[in-house]
Order: structure tokens, then sequence, then C-alpha cells
């Protein structure tokens, strides 16, 4: 953040009440926070590690303002940083689509069910299935370290999932609603507060001592962004399509990863309340793929729009998943 001073500028301005915010910010000093944004933005389409993750870290403290309970005044609503959230979106769409395989998704099929197929072979061929990460450190050679770190990284998808959910199915109707309603309220215990999945998974916290200011100094740019697509494609309903494809694919992926860590938990003899949630998603998240695809994802794919869009939404999630845990993996040296 040294390197670009626009994040903890901007950060500054979070607690600050938006219509004051914008009173005391002039045109002048606007249009240079769109400068030094525009700047930041470039920097990290070319690869500058630095500008990634100022970028990401500024983009995940913005969506923080829609996303948690204000503990005092909030500049949520704030003209000024809309427009400062607009060009941090805006450059991590492009960089996502950058991403993509030319024609792809031009290659998906029309027919709904061939779709779906399509759509799960794509996964399978991808070289983010069954990560090594998962299938062979996690498994057999993490410590209760790596395991303190993953889940910190983790809890930007995984520690909001009730949420997301909410947010994605406004607007929705008929099957689609039902099903994310239906795995909504799984994911609220079924009406039982210790149940609760995000509460399940804050325990996690609590085994290992993880307190909210050390898990943002210990997310990385590339964990930062699996939750920053996530929150950006739940929250506007343009992008609900690709939403279904994000979402879709974390469950659907999820159980196979989750089995590793819980082999991981038993291997290292850690206190069962920790792994209560990994457990529990082994089995719930088949289900809840399982009815995602028939009773989102099929009939969506009725619509050429749609077959797109769910399909663009599944490759951010392969892709921005592959990135993130290629970097998870440790240096032969060190393990």
């Amino acid at each position: 953040m040294d390197a670009y001073p626009v994040v903890a500028e901007v950060s500054s301005f979070l607690g600050t009440p938006a219509d004051e915010l914008d009173a005391s910010l002039g045109a002048e000093k606007r249009a240079a926070l769109r400068t030094a944004v525009g700047e930041l933005n470039a920097k990290a389409a070319t690869g500058d590690p630095a500008a990634f993750y100022g970028q990401q870290l500024l983009l995940s403290r913005l969506y923080g303002l829609s996303m948690q309970l204000p503990e005092g005044p909030s500049a949520e609503g704030s003209l000024a940083l809309q427009e400062v959230l607009r060009l941090l979106e805006q450059a991590t769409v492009a960089a996502e689509d950058a991403m993509l395989e030319p024609g792809i998704l031009d290659a998906a099929p029309a027919e709904p069910a061939a779709f779906l197929s399509w759509l799960k072979k794509s996964a399978r061929a991808h070289r983010v299935y069954k990560h090594p990460y998962y299938r062979e450190f996690i498994r057999d050679r993490a410590t209760a370290d790596d395991l303190r770190n993953y889940v910190m990284q983790e809890s930007v998808v995984d520690g909001r999932f009730d949420d997301l959910l909410a947010l994605m199915q406004v607007g929705t109707g008929g099957a689609a609603k039902l099903e994310i309603a239906g795995n909504f309220w799984d994911e609220m215990g079924n009406g039982e507060p210790a149940e609760v999945h995000t509460h399940l998974f804050n325990q996690i916290f609590r085994v290992f001592d993880i307190s909210a200011e050390e898990m943002e100094r210990s997310l990385t740019a590339n964990a930062l962004l699996s939750g920053n697509l996530a929150v950006l494609l739940c929250r506007y309903r343009h992008l609900y399509a690709e939403a279904v494809g994000f979402l879709g694919m974390t469950e659907w992926l999820a159980p196979d990863r989750f089995v590793q860590v819980v082999h991981a938990w038993e291997r290292l003899g850690l206190p069962d309340v920790g792994i209560v949630y990994h457990k529990l998603h082994i089995t719930i998240d088949s289900r809840h793929a399982a009815g995602w695809f028939h009773n989102v994802v099929v009939p969506a794919a009725e619509s050429e729009r749609m077959r797109r869009a769910i399909a663009r939404g599944t490759l951010w999630r392969l892709n921005s998943s592959a990135r993130y845990l290629d970097e998870r993996m440790p240096d032969p040296a060190v393990h």
C-alpha cells in the first residue's frame, strides 16, 4: 500500500458519513482520486503484485460498507466512493474476461442438459479440478499453522456464503428462487442458531485464535479477489447468471476439497468443534450442487444470453480458484 497511497487514502474515508464526505470532496479532488485509482488498475493489469493487492484490498474494503453492519458512521452511499468502486469493478471484470480462452463461451452447446454436461466436463478438464493443494498438500503434509492460514484465506467466501445467497436471490422466482432459498435455509441451520453455518465456520477462528484484524492482514490478493468476485456477481442483478455459474461451481467443487481438509484436521488431532462446518458441507454441498444444476442452471440454460453468462461465471470461478490454489502450494524446499 505504501507504493499506492490512494488505497490508504480512500480507506480513511470509510468512517465518514456519505453526505459529509461528498461535501468535503470537490470536483478536483474526485478527479484526482479517479486518476489515482485508474493508475492503480493500470499497474495491476501489467502484473504488478503490489498494485493487484492494493486494488483488491480496496475493493474488499469498499464492499465491506454494504456487506457488514457498521459500528459507527459509514460512507455507504457516497457518490465519490461509488466512482472509485466502479473503476475497481470494471478493472476486475476486464482482467477475468482477459483470462478466458478465446472462443470458449461460443463453444457451449445450446440444449440445456448438454450445456450442463459441458460445464461439468470443462471443470473436470480444468487444472483446478482435484488440485494438488488439496489432494496432496492439505491432506498429507499440512501443519496446524498451514491449516490456520488456509481457513483465513477461505473466510472471504465460506465465511459469508449465507449473505451471498441472500443477495443473489433478489428478483428471482419459481424453482430457482426455491432452490436458492432452500440452500439459504440450510446455511441458517434450518432455524437452529447453534447450527447456523457461519457460526460453525467461526468456530475454526476460535480454535486458532484468529482476530478480524489478523485475518485482513493475512489475506493474499488472490484470496481477496475470490471474495470480491463473489460479492460483485451476487450484488448486481445484471450479473445474476454469472453468479449462478460461480456459486454453483463453488458448491460442486467443495465436497472433494473438504474431504481432504477433514482428513488433515483429524491427522493433526485438532479440536473436533473446529471441523464441524467442513464435515457438514461434504454431504450438504453435494446435494446443493445437484439441486442447483437441476433447478437453477438447466431452466436458465434455455436462454442463449443466460447460457453464455453462466459459463462466464463458471470459468471465472475455475480460473480464479486455480490461481489462488497455485499460490497456496508451498515451496518444496520448505515442506
